[in-house]
C-alpha cells in the first residue's frame, strides 16, 4: 500500500512538471514615482503658482499585469494579458471601475501565422509609431507627448471590444490591423474604432507607420455610447481642457482620423529619430467645427555608459480649423537623464519647457505640458521631475 502511494505520488510530481512545462503565468509590473515642479499653474481663477507634487508615472505608468502562455503544439499557442494601470500616489486605479484598465486580452499565437487576439488592446498608432518617439519610450515619456497627447503616442487610451492581428516577422517586416466594435445595436457607427499600421526594420534603420480612426455620434459626454471601443483614458491627457477627464477627444467628435510615421537610425551609442503626427477631426460635438493637429518630432539617445543614458527632443506642434482665428502652435524642448542602478532599477531627471503661441483665454490658448496637473497661466511653462523607476 505505501509503495502505491509513493508511487502514485511521483506521478502527480512528474505531470505536475510536464503541465509546468508546457504552460507559463508571467506576473510584471512597472512602478515610476517621482517629485514635479511645475511653474504657472492655474489654481482656480487667480494668477498662476508654482507647484511641487509627488506624481504617479511622469515618464511611464505605473502598472502590474498577468501575462501567460499555453503550448498547443505545432507552434500554436494560447496566450492571454491581463494589465493594471494604478496611481502610486494613493493606490487607485487610473481609470474608474476597470480592474485591467490597460489591456485585457486572450488569443492565439502562430510561428508561421502571427497573433490574432480579442479584449482591450493598443492601436496601431502605438504599436507601430510610438517606439520611435521618446514620448511612446521609457526615454521621455508622459511629459515628453504632444499637446494633449492627440495622437496617442503616449498610449493615453485604449480600444474596447477589439480583434487584432499581428503578423510574424517576416525578414524585419511586421504588420497589424485592429477593429474595435461598438457593441450597439442598430449603431455600427457609434464609438467604433479601426487601426492599422507597419515597421521594417534595415540594419540600424528603424521604420513605422500608423493609423488610427475613430468614429461617434454623441453631442455631449452624457451620449457617449460608454459600450463602445473607446470609453476612458488610463492617462492625462486631457484633463478636461476640452473635454471631462477621462473622455478622450476623438470620441466626441463625428470622426477622428490619425496618421503617423517615424524613422530612427542607431549609430554607436546614439539613436537618432523623427517622427510626424497628423490627426483630423470632424465636427467636434456634432457642430460644424473641425480641426487638425500636425505633430514635428525630432528626438535623440545617446548611451553615455552602460549604466547611464541622455536623451532629448524638440516638438512642434500647430493647431488648424474653421473654429476662428487665434488657433495655437507650439514648441517643446524636452531632456532627461538615467542612471540603472541594475537591469530592473534606475533613477531619472528629467524637465520640459512648452511655450504656447499664441497665448489666449481657452484651454489651447496656454502653455501646458501633458501629465502636469493644471495649465499654465502664461504661454510658457516648465516642468522639472526627479523620479525612481522600478521594474518586477
Amino acid at each position: 500500500m505505501k509503495k502505491m502511494l509513493i508511487t502514485g505520488s511521483m506521478a502527480m510530481i512528474t505531470l505536475a512538471g510536464v503541465a509546468h512545462g508546457q504552460n507559463s503565468v508571467t506576473f510584471y509590473g512597472l512602478i515610476d514615482a517621482g517629485l514635479t515642479y511645475t511653474n504657472n499653474q492655474i489654481a482656480g481663477t487667480g494668477s498662476g503658482h508654482s507647484n511641487w507634487e509627488m506624481t504617479s508615472g511622469a515618464v511611464q505608468y505605473s502598472r502590474w499585469g498577468l501575462r501567460g502562455t499555453e503550448d498547443l503544439g505545432a507552434g500554436l499557442k494560447v496566450i492571454f494579458t491581463l494589465e493594471n494601470g494604478f496611481n502610486l500616489n494613493n493606490g487607485q486605479y487610473s481609470s474608474s471601475n476597470r480592474i485591467f484598465n490597460r489591456q485585457a486580452y486572450v488569443g492565439l499565437s502562430s510561428r508561421e501565422y502571427g497573433a490574432l487576439t480579442l479584449g482591450r488592446q493598443t492601436d496601431s498608432m502605438v504599436d507601430f509609431v510610438a517606439p520611435l518617439s521618446l514620448t511612446g519610450t521609457e526615454f521621455g515619456g508622459t511629459h515628453f507627448a504632444h499637446p494633449l497627447d492627440n495622437d496617442n503616442l503616449n498610449d493615453s487610451f485604449q480600444i474596447n471590444n477589439s480583434v487584432k492581428y499581428m503578423s510574424p516577422d517576416f525578414g524585419g517586416l511586421r504588420a497589424g490591423a485592429l477593429y474595435g466594435f461598438s457593441n450597439q445595436a442598430g449603431e455600427f457607427k457609434n464609438n467604433r474604432a479601426y487601426s492599422f499600421g507597419m515597421s521594417y526594420v534595415w540594419g540600424a534603420l528603424n521604420f513605422g507607420i500608423g493609423y488610427l480612426g475613430l468614429s461617434s455620434s454623441a453631442r455631449t459626454p452624457a451620449e457617449l455610447n460608454t459600450n463602445g471601443a473607446v470609453t476612458d483614458t488610463t492617462g492625462a491627457s486631457l484633463q478636461g481642457a476640452l473635454a471631462p477627464t477621462g473622455v478622450p477627444l476623438g470620441v466626441l467628435a463625428s470622426s477622428q482620423k490619425t496618421f503617423g510615421a517615424g524613422v530612427n537610425y542607431t549609430f554607436g551609442p546614439a539613436v537618432a529619430g523623427f517622427v510626424y503626427s497628423h490627426t483630423k477631426l470632424t465636427q467636434f460635438f456634432q457642430t460644424g467645427l473641425s480641426g487638425t493637429f500636425q505633430n514635428f518630432e525630432g528626438n535623440i539617445r545617446y548611451a553615455l555608459t552602460p549604466a547611464i543614458e541622455l536623451s532629448g527632443a524638440y516638438t512642434y506642434s500647430r493647431a488648424g480649423g474653421n473654429g476662428g482665428g487665434g488657433l495655437p502652435h507650439w514648441n517643446q524642448l524636452s531632456a532627461m537623464a538615467d542612471y540603472r542602478f541594475s537591469r530592473r532599477t534606475d533613477v531619472y531627471i528629467q524637465s520640459a519647457w512648452q511655450r504656447s503661441s499664441p497665448s489666449g483665454t481657452s484651454p489651447l490658448g496656454v502653455a501646458w505640458i501633458n501629465g502636469v496637473t493644471a495649465p499654465s497661466s502664461t504661454s510658457n511653462q516648465i516642468e522639472a521631475t526627479v523620479g525612481l523607476r522600478h521594474r518586477f
